[in-house]
């Protein structure tokens, strides 16, 4: 049986001002794709610049990882930054950590 994988993630900007959630089955492209699109005032992540890396959980079921996608957002920003810094205490940018994993 085949073995899925589907992220939920957090993005940030470079001093950590502003939040993205997402879902993707392929967070290290989908964080290179926010990065290519940092000069596009369009998209979310581009008009705030905000496709550094600080959080991600797997999951194998795409539904899993939708739910918790929905969860997430519903939250209030220091939920937030509570879950990150039980993952990332430091708020290390690991954009370089999920492109050496893949």
């Amino acid at each position: 049986m085949r073995q899925h994988n589907y992220f939920v993630y957090i993005a940030t900007t470079s001093k950590k001002t502003v939040l993205y959630v997402g879902m993707t089955n392929d967070v290290a492209g989908r964080t290179q794709q926010h990065y290519e699109n940092r000069k596009d005032p369009k998209s979310f992540t581009g008009r705030y610049k905000c496709y550094y890396l600080v959080y991600y959980e797997r999951f194998q079921f795409v539904q899993d990882a939708i739910d918790r996608e929905k969860e997430i957002k519903k939250w209030r920003r220091e939920k937030k930054i509570k879950l990150i810094e039980e993952f990332n205490p430091s708020w290390k940018f690991l954009n370089w950590e999920v492109f050496e994993n893949e």
